[in-house]
């Protein structure tokens, strides 16, 4: 049957312009066939099945997929109320699903200064200037000094004359803050103020505070911010949660959640404003919270949209500010290896306390000294309970020695595909040649046998996953540097990258049985697309737009037009 005579067909079921013989003559088979609450044909659907990889048109009914195959048997569920979405040349694939992200974040940096892209200090220095905001506090995030000419650490002297108000600057990566002299003597930091465990001030040529803080040393002036309020914090989820349907998001897995964003994920479930599946990671930090839940173990809220089963450790810092822990000094600062952010005995106590509870347990680490201690914690702990799914968080300078070991313990690496094309301009004048070669390996890790799941930890990163497949593809910025790719033996396959946003997702979460493919008897979350980026060059993934995210059955983003 062609595509246009199939069109006629069910438009013709679904208006009734015909007198009703022909849904009579489907009357046997729906009499053993659930009625459909949903039909997708008229273009590929994708299903991460490796049994029937490809489909015509699928089926759903109250939330399940009851068929995925041919068009003209698709149309055996029809009725006059089924919905039918025609895929017009485009594609549909598992609902996607980002793995490592910061939801409330997100939100927040939408009603912040937003400092991603600035070139220089003195463009961030303009944003403030022009700023307006009613809080105490001008508070922004996303500037990033390798982007800037001069790729140095900036001074709270670069921030004189913006504002009397004190000033608190997020690096893109969250784990470094430029504040102004006033947030300094808020804190009152000075010159014999101690860095903190896991944490470095950041002094200047005369040994004075230059207003940058590193990792934990970031809390000297943070504590001093006020507290949002449940209201803020509900506002933001609200706008992120938009942002993620449109970019076809159907989950995420947000990467150490507090109190405060559980009773903003539950107040909106209550008014059936939360269009997402969300895997929560406690804040292993806060000690309050753990305190909690190791009493209650794993527990799920808003009506089963949020499921706090996992808790998120902290091994190291970040690459870009120097806080990765390394194992040898970074190339660029001999001296520096980076901060460990507790010692290998506590960090081994609190995967123990996480597993003893129930957890799943997802530590970050980005540097090869991070990595190793986060696998040996693992290491040990696995010996009591040998069949656990834990995870390292990013993942992105590993030593040599230590890749064999994710597979052998059954470690998911969940790593965020952009990070490699943001930080390729730089990343080795960080670590030099040789160490190089162990960083952003997704290619080496599925070869030795190990379990990736594709993120973005966005805000560091555009929460569009689709840049994130492009990169993952590709190894390439979005201008097509550098030919070839980027180290491109690492690169994988659009299949595989496309399975790290889904069913490899859905596996990091233990929830690879019930979404992550287009299979009968799995709930209905899909992404559909308005072109096959699976038949056209990957620099086309650049402008793909999502048409439609499904989720459960139901459409909870369509585009405009």
């Amino acid at each position: 049957m062609s595509k246009h005579k199939l069109k006629q067909r069910l438009f013709s079921i679904l208006t009734l312009a015909i007198s009703g013989v022909l849904l009579t003559s489907f009357a046997s088979c729906q009499s053993s066939a659930p009625s459909a609450d949903l039909i997708i044909s008229g273009g590929k659907i994708y299903t991460m099945d490796p049994n029937q990889p490809e489909v015509e048109a699928l089926v759903s009914a109250n939330g399940k997929i009851v068929f995925v195959g041919s068009n003209e048997e698709a149309l055996k569920f029809a009725t006059s109320e089924t919905l039918v979405i025609d895929l017009a040349g485009g594609c549909a694939v598992p609902g996607l699903i980002d793995a490592h992200a910061h939801l409330m974040n997100l939100g927040r940096s939408l009603s912040r200064l937003n400092l991603v892209g600035t070139e220089s200090k003195e463009q961030v220095k303009e944003l403030a200037s022009n700023f307006v905001t009613t809080g105490p506090w001008i508070l922004g995030r996303g500037w990033d000094q390798n982007d800037w000419e001069i790729k140095e650490f900036p001074h709270w002297r670069d921030l004189e004359g913006v504002s009397d108000k004190p000033i608190n600057l997020r690096r893109v990566d969250g784990h470094a803050a430029w504040v102004n002299k006033r947030a300094l003597e808020i804190s009152g930091v000075t010159r014999d103020t101690p860095d903190p465990e896991g944490g470095r001030i950041i002094h200047d040529a005369d040994g004075e505070p230059s207003g940058v803080f590193v990792d934990a040393a970031m809390g000297l002036v943070s504590r001093h911010i006020p507290m949002a309020t449940l209201e803020e914090h509900v506002q933001w989820a609200r706008a992120a949660l938009a942002e993620c349907n449109k970019y076809g998001l159907v989950g995420i897995h947000d990467a150490g959640i507090d109190s405060m964003t559980i009773h903003a994920y539950e107040a909106l479930s209550e008014t059936n404003e939360l269009p997402l599946r969300i895997w929560g990671m406690l804040d292993g930090s806060d000690t309050v919270l753990m305190r909690r839940f190791h009493a209650t173990g794993p527990q799920d809220f808003a009506q089963g949209r949020l499921k706090v089963r996992a808790v998120k450790l902290y091994a190291d810092g970040a690459l870009g500010s120097r806080g990765a822990a390394l194992l040898e000094p970074y190339t660029d600062e001999p001296g520096n290896s980076g901060l460990l952010q507790v010692s290998s005995d506590s960090l081994g106590a609190m995967v123990n306390a996480a597993i003893n509870s129930g957890f799943q347990v997802c530590t970050h680490a980005i540097g090869d000294a991070g990595i190793r201690q986060t696998l040996d914690a693992y290491e040990k702990a696995l010996q009591a309970n040998p069949n656990a799914r834990h995870r390292v968080e990013h993942a992105q300078v590993i030593s040599p020695a230590d890749i064999p070991r994710f597979a052998k313990l059954g470690v998911i690496a969940a790593m965020q595909p952009t990070h490699a094309t943001s930080d390729m301009y730089w990343a080795e004048d960080r670590v030099g040649a040789e160490r190089i070669t162990g960083a952003y390996v997704w290619r080496t890790l599925l070869d030795s046998g190990a379990r990736l799941a594709f993120g973005s930890d966005f805000p560091v990163e555009s929460a569009n996953p689709l840049w994130g497949i492009y990169a993952a593809v590709t190894r390439q910025d979005h201008q097509g540097w550098p030919e070839g790719g980027w180290r491109a033996e690492e690169a994988v396959t659009m299949t595989e990258a496309v399975r790290g946003f889904t069913l490899d997702a859905c596996y990091a979460s233990f929830e690879e049985n019930e979404r992550g493919s287009l299979e009968v008897g799995k709930q209905t979350d899909i992404t559909i697309l308005d072109l096959d980026i699976f038949s056209q060059p990957p620099i086309r993934l650049l402008n793909t737009s999502v048409t439609h995210t499904i989720l459960d059955g139901k459409v909870v983003y369509r585009k405009e037009g």
